[in-house]
């Protein structure tokens, strides 16, 4: 660090302390020089994933937002909330994998149905529906019919 009223280069560190928080360390430092005593924070880089929408917006990632859809494709199905949070770590857990910070919605979905379908195939459906934007039965028909062709 610099010292802030030398501009010297070299310090010790004399106390570091974790905010409540967990994500700052406040250091107290000591110049080798003038001997001068200066404070630093020290935190971590937070740059959000970005989520590329559709239409070509872009909104900060929220896994609250993926949760909330898989919780109304498994509304009555038999299974539980710590699976559809296992689902949300492991795509979180792909998304912090890739160097870019942004990731299309198409990805996160695909990402999200891959998973699901190995859940429950019901709720897998009810998600492609929306997700895939099906416009008429024939699309829900292919659907099924693909997970059919896929299990036998």
């Amino acid at each position: 660090m610099t010292c802030p009223f030398c501009a010297h280069r070299e310090d010790k560190v004399i106390d570091s302390r974790e905010s409540k928080e967990g994500d700052v360390i406040r250091r107290r430092r000591e110049c080798l020089k003038c001997e001068r005593r200066f404070t630093t924070y020290e935190r971590s880089d937070d740059i959000p994933f970005m989520v590329v929408k559709r239409d070509g917006r872009r909104e900060k990632f929220e896994r609250q937002k993926v949760l909330e859809g898989l919780l109304r494709a498994c509304q009555k199905r038999p299974v539980g909330v710590a699976k559809l949070a296992e689902v949300v770590d492991a795509v979180e857990s792909r998304l912090s994998e890739n160097a870019d910070r942004e990731i299309s919605t198409t990805e996160i979905g695909e990402m999200v149905m891959q998973r699901l379908k190995v859940l429950d195939k019901i709720a897998y459906v009810r998600f492609a529906s929306v997700y895939r934007d099906f416009q008429d039965v024939e699309a829900f028909f292919t659907e099924l019919k693909d997970l059919f062709q896929r299990r036998s």
